[in-house]
């Protein structure tokens, strides 16, 4: 129950309910109280409802046909596609009909790909309009790359990786053996590759490094077992359902040793001159955070999934806003079952 809901924002209580109150030894009933709290239009819960009951009782009792992938589609528009939990909401909403899963998720799939693709596609030049007298895109990169290096990280994945100029410096570096690259937008791995002249190198060269195309929204059996992975000025582009599926696919799944992520600080926006009063550094950013608010998500990640965090400053720091990106060095500790 927490899986299904918690992703879509409400909090969740559950009590599980006495076979019979008056014989307590009896043991717990297959039933529990289920009491949801969120604050969202009635049209959106009663949306998620009709999905989600026949999910949780894992049984539909009339015939499931064709037709229930196009009321699970309608009913699910806008965030199916998003939820951590899809795979299994659409194989328990289709009875685990094979044919009938791998069309639903197949659509799912290609709508959320198309969607981001179109969002990603601007989004660099945008930020760089704010940032470019900084020449902070620079700076994040070589301090990214100066992170990897501590942490002595052969196999490395840049996630959201854009038209490559992270992975430009990783490939002339030979302390990393292995480097995947992984973005949404298919035109992006095509810039990327483009750039880097994959088509050119060495063949020793080029069997360091791989382009995938891929979201950050579903488990991705590609992305495990590597060293480290660099998550550079993503986060904030995520509502709070996808960001809450990025923590399971990155911190739980592929749960690489380190990972090294930074995003905008919020309290340097002020110093920028072009950047109207009260404004994010780009329009689709669904956040941007303080340093407090920063430091908090990640230490409570870092406590989640098994890992340590630490903090540092990108750019030149200012003594009362701090510099104008922060980045946490996360460590793996612990297996977390």
């Amino acid at each position: 129950m927490r899986r299904l809901f918690e992703p879509l924002g409400y909090a969740v209580r559950v009590e599980t309910l006495p076979l019979d109150g008056q014989f307590p030894e009896w043991g717990e009933s297959p039933y529990v109280s289920l009491d949801l709290s969120a604050n969202i239009q009635l049209q959106t819960l009663l949306t998620h409802l009709y999905v989600l009951i026949p999910v949780l009782d894992n049984e539909k009792h009339y015939w499931v046909g064709e037709d229930e992938i196009e009321k699970l589609l309608k009913r699910g528009e806008g965030w199916l596609s998003q939820h951590p939990e899809k795979e299994l909401i659409v194989q328990r909403y289709l009875k685990r009909q094979r044919s009938l899963t791998r069309e639903a998720l197949e659509r799912l799939t290609e709508d959320d790909l198309h969607e981001e693709e179109a969002k990603v596609s601007d989004r660099d030049e945008e930020e760089q309009k704010v940032e470019r007298p900084l020449n902070l895109n620079e700076q994040r990169m070589g301090t990214v790359l100066s992170a990897l290096r501590g942490v002595g990280a052969k196999r490395v994945l840049d996630l959201g990786c854009g038209e490559g100029k992270l992975l430009r410096s990783l490939l002339s570096d030979h302390q990393f053996e292995q480097i995947l690259g992984m973005d949404v937008s298919w035109r992006s791995i095509e810039i990327a590759s483009e750039r880097l002249k994959l088509d050119q190198i060495g063949e020793k060269q080029r069997a360091r490094i791989e382009l995938i195309q891929g979201s950050l929204m579903y488990r991705d059996k590609r992305l495990e077992g590597f060293d480290a992975a660099a998550v550079v000025e993503v986060i904030e582009h995520l509502d709070s359902a996808r960001l809450a599926a990025f923590e399971r696919v990155l911190f739980e799944y592929a749960k690489p040793t380190n990972i090294v992520l930074t995003t905008p600080n919020a309290e340097y926006n002020c110093l920028f001159p072009t950047l109207p009063a009260g404004q994010l550094r780009h329009r689709d950013h669904r956040f941007e955070w303080t340093r407090a608010e920063f430091a908090k998500w990640a230490k409570a990640i870092a406590t989640r999934f098994g890992y340590s965090v630490r903090f540092q400053p990108v750019g030149t720091e200012d003594a009362t806003h701090g510099a104008p990106t922060q980045m946490g060095i996360f460590t793996r500790t612990v297996e977390v079952a």
